[in-house]
């Protein structure tokens, strides 16, 4: 019985495929086509003429089951030298008669069926292994070259029935089960070089492993951006699979991830910060609005022809390494030019020197500057200039250092808020409490707080002078626990001792509530181009020249899957393709899961509207968030766009696109929180059972000057 994907040869000189062929001959249902005088005058026609053996030798018939046709076609020594005859000189016949002893698998026929279409085609193999369990679907034929006649075929059957189209004595083997456990030590047994185009990444790893204990070179083309990978396990045994890009990921954990958690090990592989905009936006909409990352023809034909020339290499024993390269075509047709009418984030992972820590008082002047300073402020951009001297401590916001989120100023307002009280215990840890005062919208400077020093005591706030030293931000996830009331009770007289209410959100629903509508809120900031583009501005990468302001990479507590995922996110060209799709559900899945992750949402308001209101408003925040320290427990800032909105027309500075949307999440959120109409909300802070921070905010002391 004929083989399902593979040509039948029948020579007519063998009495039994004689019988055969006149079997098939006197089959109305079955087309009979004899082109060999056609094939036999092409061949007389080379240059130079082929020799007398070669001319006479024996035609044969092949059979396709599959077409229901038997075709004349030339003996196999002359079919092979007229089909390949346009490859001279670009391979020569020598070249072209070792390749034929080349022996290829290519695991996984969607994008490995162009692939194993074009070894074939050039000839670059004379033996091909296929593998795939899957069956071909209407979605495959954007980048599959097969027709509608092959829907529900196995797609290695597929591809091996294309390439016996082309040349039945080529040999191929089709794994139709896949590859698994069972069957990955057949199929890349003997082989020569292995293709890999699986979409199972635990097949990725496990295939190479094979091949890694083998000795075979492993190849592999992504059609984004034309990258393709070269390994060379033939050359370089202890090489590690996917040039190391994995870690120290378990292999044997893969086959239980689901697509979402698989994605930062995919993004780490492929380089993130260098694939294409839209591919690497659809990578974070996968199990979103698409089930799995798009594919184009055009791609997939480049990576074939890449993964071609790289086997002809290795098969010839040309120069070939380990790596990866990209052909990007998108990028060339960006250069394209006139033709001459003459003759593509630093990595270091140096430490950073935190800021000296004290914990009890020494100079006055410093302990004021350093309390100051030490203060919180939105993304730790310091929107202040500080002065301090023998007679007072003057602290005003810097217009120069304010971003879109600040509306009017109220977050930077906040930050001198903080930063007032810091001082003030500071003072009071040296008796030195004096007078504070603020102005508003004075000189230019939107307000300015001053601290008369003094010699007035207050004995609570200067034992609060180490918790001030050790606040810190604390963006470890955490652990939910529950809040007891001696916690309750502290923080509630925290905020309250400074001018402040404490809203304290503890049960799961609400949480689950606020985590989604932080969730959605996020995603609107960065598919908003200036918030996104100023919350990036914020981040500092490891050699940053600009290290003592905005918040260091690594006191994200980002494993390396999440760096890998931050290097897309970073991104204003996918941010735009997510904002151009309304898509980008998964921008604020750390956000969701952030305050899933905590104990209690700790939100403090205070009355009235102005500047002065949100310092006082800042004060207690800073009270809270020591108080929470002092009880063991990490606290991180989570305000969501809307914070400091006032009026419709403060949403629409915030984000045009989605002004409405920020209005109905806000609404909802001050709804579940309670707030007085009257009140403002200074910040939200989240709660959690952490592990102490990986690393301190600095401080940029050009912002303050000590006159003695």
């Amino acid at each position: 019985m004929p083989i399902a994907y593979r040509a039948q040869i029948l020579d007519p000189a063998e009495p039994a495929d004689n019988a055969v062929l006149d079997e098939l001959r006197r089959d109305p249902g079955i087309e009979v086509l004899d082109h060999h005088g056609l094939q036999l005058a092409s061949l007389e026609a080379l240059r130079p003429a082929p020799d007398h053996e070669l001319v006479q030798e024996r035609r044969r018939w092949a059979y396709y089951p599959w077409r229901r046709t038997v075709i004349s076609v030339l003996g196999p020594r002359a079919f092979r030298a007229l089909r390949l005859d346009r490859n001279r000189n670009n391979i020569t016949a020598a070249e072209q008669d070792r390749l034929s002893e080349v022996v290829i698998g290519v695991a996984g026929l969607s994008v490995g069926h162009i692939i194993a279409h074009t070894l074939a085609m050039q000839g670059v193999c004379g033996r091909l292994r296929l593998a795939d369990f899957d069956e071909l679907e209407l979605s495959n034929l954007n980048r599959v070259p097969a027709t509608v006649f092959d829907l529900g075929v196995n797609k290695a059957h597929v591809a091996a029935r294309r390439i016996a189209e082309i040349d039945p004595y080529l040999a191929v083997e089709v794994f139709d089960t896949g590859l698994n456990a069972d069957s990955l030590d057949a199929f890349i047994d003997g082989l020569d070089i292995a293709v890999e185009e699986c979409d199972s990444l635990h097949m990725k790893a496990v295939l190479r492993v094979a091949a890694q204990q083998r000795g075979i070179p492993v190849l592999m083309a992504t059609s984004d951006r034309g990258i393709v990978d070269v390994e060379r396990f033939d050359l370089e045994p202890g090489r590690p699979i996917l040039h190391g890009l994995l870690g120290q990921l378990d292999i044997d954990l893969l086959p239980g991830m689901t697509n979402r958690e698989k994605i930062p090990h995919i993004l780490r592989h492929l380089e993130a910060d260098r694939l294409s905009a839209r591919t690497a936006a659809s990578l974070i909409e996968i199990d979103k609005s698409l089930s799995t990352w798009p594919q184009l023809a055009a791609d997939v034909t480049v990576g074939a022809s890449a993964v071609t020339e790289a086997a002809r290499r290795i098969g010839l024993g040309a120069q070939l390494r380990s790596g990866r390269t990209r052909l990007d075509i998108g990028a060339a047709l960006d250069q394209i030019r006139e033709p001459d009418m003459g003759h593509h984030g630093s990595q270091d992972t140096g430490e950073v020197t935190p800021a000296a820590r004290t914990a009890s008082p020494g100079d006055l002047l410093d302990d004021l500057a350093t309390a100051a300073m030490r203060a919180p402020s939105g993304g730790n951009v310091q929107p202040w200039r500080i002065e301090v001297g023998a007679d007072e401590v003057s602290i005003e916001i810097a217009p120069a250092h304010t971003s879109t989120m600040d509306v009017g100023f109220r977050g930077s307002a906040v930050a001198v808020g903080a930063a007032l009280l810091n001082t003030r215990i500071a003072a009071a840890a040296h008796g030195a409490l004096g007078e504070v005062s603020f102005v508003e919208d004075a000189a230019g400077v939107p307000l300015r707080a001053r601290l008369r020093i003094g010699d007035g005591a207050d004995e609570e706030l200067a034992g609060l002078f180490g918790a001030m030293v050790a606040r810190e931000t604390n963006r470890h996830h955490g652990e939910p626990q529950r809040i007891d009331a001696d916690l309750v009770a502290a923080l509630t007289d925290a905020a309250e001792r400074e001018g402040g209410r404490l809203h304290l959100i503890t049960d799961r629903d609400d949480m689950d509530r606020v985590a989604t509508l932080f969730a959605a809120a996020d995603r609107i900031r960065f598919l908003t181009p200036h918030l996104h583009r100023e919350m990036i501005s914020e981040l500092r990468w490891p050699g940053d020249p600009d290290p003592d302001a905005g918040i260091d990479v690594r006191n994200l507590e980002f494993d390396e899957g999440d760096m890998a995922v931050l290097g897309v996110l970073r991104r204003p060209d996918v941010m735009a393709e997510l904002a151009q799709w309304n898509a980008g559900s998964a921008l604020g899945e750390d956000m969701r899961d952030r305050i899933r992750a905590s104990s209690a949402l700790a939100v403090v308001s205070v009355p009235g509207a102005g500047l002065r209101d949100y310092a006082i408003g800042g004060a207690a925040v800073e009270a809270v968030w020591i108080a929470a320290g002092c009880h063991g427990v990490g606290a991180q800032p989570v305000s969501p766009p809307f914070l400091y909105a006032r009026t419709a027309a403060d949403l629409q500075q915030l984000s045009p696109d989605f002004a409405d949307e920020l209005a109905r999440l806000q609404k909802e959120f001050v709804s579940l929180v309670g707030v007085d109409p009257d009140d403002s909300i200074a910040l939200t802070l989240r709660l959690a059972a952490t592990p102490p921070a990986s690393l301190p905010s600095r401080r940029d002391d050009g912002r303050v000057s000590v006159v003695r």
